[in-house]
């Protein structure tokens, strides 16, 4: 994976275009790399050939110039985009289609609430010992391997549960549930990477947040649908037949999505889209150590402070999803159908929220900012949650829960895009990754701490103990520098471009990777 591409060097001689440059170096003793140096006649006058490589050395200072590069934005892209928001939609709904209607699964399983609880909890602990072979994967074989893994795993675990419908087969359906599980490894981290791979600069972030959209529709569908497809009827025989048929819409759909990764699905455009990119791409493969990158974001202090706010706020997420059909039931029995509802709001709410925070930050590049604010206010919307989860007013919590879902899950575009900016040019599929194994981890421990907290105390208690956690994350978040680094390389990389008055109006961006004098 090409890295490492920030901008060095003397900025003398940033006023000279690249023609006097090279001349300047030429006059000064034999340049072998000017040999391959393919200058041609164009409207505009001479430029460079698009693709052509130039090493410049001399005796005593050496200087490198790389790709001049065209960037161009491909009608595809979008393709690309909404191919793989439906792969990671329907990995989503298998994460939630048994929590939701936990109450059903438990008696008809015959297992206790914390066995049912792991069915969506397996999704957090797989995430951790895979992230990092996965990471390791996509910057050696690249986007399109991944996403055609992350496809057939999920492929393979849907048509596994078909075979689970039946009261003694609860452990082949938690084989199945585990096989879609390790599917979630290789799409979850994918959306900031496909974004910058494919989108310009000015709507990296709305692609980064259609991309988590589409892992949001999935929650969203997995709250709606399986109240509907499996209601809670007596008879055993009517109960698996209603489980079955849902098995087998997940995996009809999940079985067209394989098929369509596999024809469709490509890795990356011809031409990059943005000059960071370019830029990128102009990295020898040998010049780049995966484990050396990983070691570099670790040492990366605002970007640490981010991995533990982000995996707290995530963290709080996910256990309110795993166990949403325990709090609402216990204070409005019967009410399968609405908690499924009330979780669908949280999501949709947050598909909102995710689309207003991406095309707010390709606007206005507040990252820091604009992630704060939406924390402070996820933690006001747990409070008020939590506040009147318990008045017994179901229309109140389909309010308040709305307004927790805008924000808590608005906020995971905005995590996945400022550490992309706080650790450029490091691949952004390593930082979301490290990201999203934070927010597996606290989502374990949250998930398990709150069930027992609600066993022994009440979901009031429960909440509050979310409530303190995402205060701690605020003030984390606040403590983050703001460290701009991708919109800087892509300003210094236009400001390295020859003047229109020496070149003419230039489409191939020159892009200098270093300049050692």
């Amino acid at each position: 994976m090409p890295q490492n591409n920030t901008l060095k060097g003397n900025r003398a001689n940033a006023e000279l275009t690249v023609e006097e440059w090279l001349q300047s170096k030429a006059a000064k003793g034999p340049s072998p790399g000017l040999a391959s140096l393919q200058w041609s006649s164009g409207s505009h006058g001479r430029t460079l050939s698009p693709g052509s490589r130039l090493e410049v050395g001399t005796s005593g200072d050496q200087a490198e110039l790389f790709q001049i590069a065209k960037t161009k934005l491909y009608r595809r892209r979008w393709v690309m985009l909404f191919l793989f928001s439906a792969v990671s939609a329907n990995n989503a709904l298998m994460w939630l289609q048994y929590g939701i209607i936990s109450n059903i699964f438990m008696r008809f399983y015959n297992v206790d609430a914390l066995a049912i609880n792991w069915l969506s909890m397996i999704y957090l602990l797989t995430y951790v010992p895979l992230v990092l072979p996965v990471l390791w994967l996509l910057d050696n074989r690249g986007i399109r391997d991944v996403v055609l893994a992350g496809s057939a795993f999920n492929c393979i675990g849907t048509w596994i549960k078909v075979s689970s419908a039946s009261p003694d087969m609860f452990l082949v359906t938690f084989f199945g549930q585990f096989m879609c599980s390790v599917a979630t490894v290789f799409v979850l981290g994918i959306p900031s990477y496909l974004a910058s791979v494919w989108f310009g600069e000015n709507e990296v972030s709305t692609a980064c947040s259609i991309g988590v959209l589409g892992n949001q529709m999935g929650c969203a569908i997995g709250f709606l649908l399986p109240p509907i497809l499996v209601p809670n009827v007596e008879d055993m025989d009517e109960l698996a037949k209603h489980i079955k048929t849902m098995f087998y819409i997940t995996a009809g759909v999940a079985t067209f999505l394989f098929i369509l990764v596999i024809f469709v699905f490509q890795e990356r455009p011809k031409l990059p889209p943005t000059l960071a990119q370019a830029s990128a791409r102009s990295m020898p493969p040998e010049d780049y150590s995966y484990v050396a990158s990983i070691l570099r974001l670790l040492r990366n202090k605002p970007f640490v402070l981010l991995i533990v706010s982000y995996g707290l706020n995530v963290g709080c997420y996910y256990a309110v999803g795993t166990l949403l059909n325990r709090m609402i039931i216990e204070r409005y029995p019967g009410e399968e159908v609405n908690a499924g509802r009330i979780g669908l709001t949280i999501v949709v709410a947050g598909m909102v929220g995710s689309l207003i925070c991406g095309i707010w930050l390709d606007r206005t590049k507040t990252y820091k900012q604009t992630t704060l604010a939406v924390y402070i206010m996820t933690l006001v919307g747990m409070i008020i949650y939590t506040a009147t989860l318990d008045q017994g007013l179901l229309w109140v919590v389909f309010i308040t829960a709305g307004c927790l879902g805008f924000f808590m899950t608005g906020y995971l575009p905005l995590g996945f895009e400022f550490a992309a900016e706080l650790t450029y040019p490091e691949s952004e599929g390593t930082s979301s990754g490290l990201l999203n194994c934070s927010a597996q981890v606290f989502g374990i421990i949250f998930t398990i701490c709150q069930g027992k907290i609600i066993d022994n105390f009440g979901t009031l208690a429960g909440n509050i103990f979310l409530c303190v956690f995402l205060l701690i994350g605020s003030a984390m978040t606040g403590l983050i520098k703001s460290d701009l680094r991708r919109q800087n390389a892509n300003r210094l990389a236009k400001e390295e471009e020859p003047p229109d008055s020496t070149m003419g109006n230039l489409d191939l961006p020159t892009i200098i990777k270093e300049v050692r004098l």
